[in-house]
């Protein structure tokens, strides 16, 4: 096997996930637009823009499989989710066709499906639902995906993250929090799973308020340990004012961000 590449490597997901990948592979290349400091033995790391097919060549040289956390990771305007997220993804995908990369995991996210009431439990056979602009890249990302793998066999795992950290911060973590070694499981899986093809599947810990159905995940093999239930009463603790859209659907704060609509049908369709 080559290298594995983790791109977006300066972000705060990317340092938790370093020294897990680091421990499983031994050889791992960081790739972001800035630099990336403080590198351990068996690290490496390489400049890049997303958006900029030379940079991207050069950052996947030698390597045959990639966690791809590169790009916007909140809501912006739409030039900058265009550049990034979208602009940025396909010139990556293309990139890694000619690299003769085979596997990819695709960070997508809880905002590709934003909008379903926190009283529903969805599995990932549901329609989308973007919550922002982000939302409808992380929707696009998972259609780049599925494209690259089955018109040009880059196995893909999207994984729709809700919440990578150590322990929930908030009541709304509880049900979509994802431990960082959870996340390196749902890692390894896409990375060497031999079943892998394009599937998604939800980026979430063994959580007892869990909003989704994993079975996609648990069919592969993921066994979560971590449950945030063991942090409630410190996250319920956590929690901001009310927020009167925010609080009933998933995506929380995305989605009451600039809305406008008609919350009844949003909530209930």
């Amino acid at each position: 096997m080559g290298k594995v590449l983790l791109t977006g490597a300066a972000g705060g997901v990317a340092t938790m996930l370093r020294p897990l990948l680091l421990a499983r592979y031994g050889d791992v290349v960081l790739s972001d637009r800035v630099p990336v400091e403080n590198l351990a033995l068996g690290e490496t790391f390489r400049l890049a823009h997303l958006d900029d097919p030379a940079d991207v060549a050069a950052c996947l040289e030698g390597v045959d499989r990639v966690v791809h956390l590169g790009g916007k990771s909140t809501e912006g305007t739409w030039e900058e989710i265009l550049q990034s997220n979208i602009d940025g993804l396909y010139t990556f995908y293309e990139g890694c066709r000619v690299a003769g990369v085979k596997r990819v995991v695709f960070a997508s996210s809880v905002h590709a499906i934003g909008y379903y009431s926190r009283d529903r439990r969805i599995d990932t056979n549901v329609p989308i639902r973007p919550d922002s602009r982000y939302g409808v890249s992380k929707v696009f990302g998972e259609a780049m995906s599925a494209l690259f793998a089955d018109k040009h066999g880059i196995g893909t795992l999207s994984v729709r993250i809700g919440n990578i950290a150590p322990k929930p911060l908030d009541t709304r973590r509880l049900s979509i929090g994802l431990h960082p070694e959870d996340f390196m499981q749902l890692c390894a899986i896409g990375l060497e799973h031999p079943d892998i093809h394009n599937q998604v599947v939800y980026g979430t810990s063994a959580n007892s308020r869990a909003w989704w159905d994993n079975s996609a995940a648990f069919a592969l093999g993921y066994r979560p340990v971590h449950n945030g239930e063991d942090f409630a009463v410190e996250a319920m603790n956590g929690d901001g004012p009310a927020d009167p859209v925010g609080d009933l659907f998933q995506g929380g704060v995305f989605c009451s961000a600039e809305f406008d609509g008609d919350l009844e049908k949003t909530r209930w369709k």
